[in-house]
């Protein structure tokens, strides 16, 4: 069954008070959009809509998610969505009573992000074939998400006024359209560079375009695009088959505090509006520590 025309203006009136109000980004209301359009399809298989639904039927919708082997991460954030619609809908006077005020969602856990080692960055910055205009373009992506701790979306949407090479210095725009200006590091200016003197040009072939890392198409590179390449450096780097490319952004975080970072100042570099978002560094920084100490220490 398809959502009917009122039930798809419920749902696009949600997400438009969602943009105007906290300004998310288009991946992020993609996603609540799929969690919205999932859980009508799943209420008009027991009878019911978006706006008549029971707590019980909703309640049977995430359990059944769970039961089918959908990740605890997964269901909580539709749990995240479903709660947000509701909320919105009896603020708007959609309905009287919010059935997911008492919906409890599966307890998560706080698992430690993979971090690769310093060998590690190392020898995936090195995998792209320099010799060739697209491992040039390749280095210099790899190398300024981890000398700035990107994400995926902020490096692929970068155009060429937010790169700075004199200054060494890049402005991300973040969830939020937040802006942060962080530095970039030499290696990570001359890779940049290299790229923007040697290949840029010869990938365009002639195009016009304000992006910064280009395709032949002189567009962007799609996330997906961009992981799949980052999974083909992976393994030519002999790293773990299940690293992805937020894992520099991981890297960058953690190889920072262990070198004596703060934590208040690698907030500000990787853009998270809470400290708290960024402590979980520490915690990884604290397990490479203890597992040094048992290496190398006489009593460890």
């Amino acid at each position: 069954m398809k959502a009917t025309g009122a039930e798809q203006e419920r749902i696009d009136a949600f997400l438009d008070a969602l943009w105007l109000e906290k300004n998310l980004g288009a991946n992020t209301l993609a996603a609540y959009r799929q969690d919205l359009r999932a859980l009508l399809r799943a209420l008009q298989s027991q009878g019911s809509t978006l706006l008549s639904a029971t707590e019980g039927q909703l309640s049977r919708v995430l359990s059944g998610r769970l039961q089918g082997g959908a990740a605890l991460r997964s269901v909580a954030r539709q749990l995240s969505t479903i709660r947000r619609f509701y909320g919105h809908a009896q603020r708007e006077g959609w309905l009287a009573q919010d059935p997911s005020l008492f919906l409890e969602g599966p307890k998560l856990g706080r698992p430690l992000p993979l971090v690769l080692s310093e060998g590690d960055v190392e020898a995936l910055l090195a995998a792209p074939d320099r010799a060739q205009p697209r491992g040039l373009r390749d280095q210099a992506m790899l190398e300024l998400m981890y000398a700035c701790g990107l994400r995926v979306s902020e490096l692929i949407a970068l155009k060429m006024v937010q790169v700075n090479l004199d200054a060494g210095v890049v402005m991300a725009y973040g969830k939020g359209r937040r802006e942060r200006l962080v530095p970039m590091g030499d290696m990570a200016v001359a890779a940049l560079r290299l790229y923007l003197e040697s290949a840029r040009a010869l990938i365009l072939g002639g195009q016009v375009s304000d992006v910064l890392f280009v395709t032949a198409q002189g567009g962007p590179m799609t996330r997906q695009r961009f992981w799949q390449q980052v999974r083909h450096y992976a393994r030519r780097a002999q790293i773990a088959a299940h690293f992805s490319p937020h894992g520099l952004r991981h890297a960058f975080a953690t190889h920072l505090l262990n070198h004596g970072a703060d934590l208040r100042s690698v907030q500000l570099m990787l853009g998270h509006a809470k400290l708290g978002t960024t402590e979980i560094y520490t915690h990884v920084a604290n397990a490479r520590l203890k597992v040094l100490h048992q290496q190398h220490h006489p009593r460890g």
